[in-house]
């Protein structure tokens, strides 16, 4: 792997993802979404898209903008609320969905980084996310045609009590697409504040990473301490300037205080 990871623009950073390929995309809500790679990777035009992130953006931002151009075929999300179209496709049988708890969610993905196969945890247990049953696709006519399969589900003993956990896979995808606010030529990401949260995880599930970063820095001008996501990790990074478009899901002020 070259260590100079630097691609002139993030139309040919994703020109190579495939029809059916499997997404990790960091982002919560809108904050920290890598909104310049996911138009770059509508205007390639491939479909039957498997995306992982913790939620599917809104109806016409983040990753609401593939999915309304019929690019997803199935989400894996813990969060699917603020998307009136993603409900739509859902319960017309248009989409898979895979709601997994949020923290789950986040260790399947670092499990997947760190070459981990699989992990135990209680969340879940009792629950259809144990036992299956779990609807994941609907039929035209709204009926459920596809289920989730029961997980195995096993008992360990915790300070001197018997309890069940649940086995949940790791997940690793084809690629993965994230944005940061700091980043060098060989990969080394800095994010900023709370736009880290799924980012660093969702990179590390993808085989080939690539980054899209606000301010493109030379190796070196990083301060070690300071890097959230080691270089190792990711594969291409896009300088994408610091004047992009930002959202947030829903604008609250006090009355009398609206510009």
């Amino acid at each position: 792997m070259t260590m100079d990871k630097r691609f002139g623009s993030a139309a040919q950073a994703v020109a190579d993802v495939p029809e059916g390929a499997s997404l990790a995309v960091g982002g919560f809500g809108l904050c920290g979404n890598p909104m310049v790679l996911i138009r770059a990777l509508l205007d390639v035009g491939v479909g039957g898209l498997s995306v992982v992130s913790n939620n599917c953006g809104v109806d016409d931002w983040g990753l609401g903008v593939l999915l309304a151009a019929r690019r997803i075929a199935k989400m894996t999300s813990s969060y699917v609320g603020e998307n009136k179209e993603f409900e739509r496709q859902f319960l017309s049988g248009e989409l898979e969905v895979e709601l997994t708890p949020q923290g789950t969610l986040a260790e399947k993905l670092r499990a997947g980084g760190s070459g981990i196969a699989g992990f135990f945890t209680q969340t879940g247990v009792g629950t259809q996310m144990a036992e299956g049953g779990l609807p994941l696709r609907y039929g035209p006519d709204g009926t459920v045609a596809v289920v989730s399969r029961p997980k195995h589900v096993r008992r360990f003993e915790v300070d001197g009590v018997e309890k069940e956990f649940v086995l949940e896979e790791a997940i690793c995808t084809d690629f993965a697409l994230v944005h940061a606010r700091l980043g060098d030529w060989h990969g080394n990401l800095v994010f900023h504040e709370s736009a880290r949260n799924f980012s660093p995880l969702a990179a590390m599930a993808g085989r080939v990473c690539i980054a899209e970063v606000e301010e493109l820095v030379e190796p070196g001008s990083i301060d070690p301490d300071r890097v959230h996501l080691p270089g190792a990790f990711v594969h291409r990074v896009v300088g994408v300037g610091t004047d992009i478009e930002k959202r947030i899901e829903r604008r609250t002020v006090r009355a009398g205080t609206e510009a």
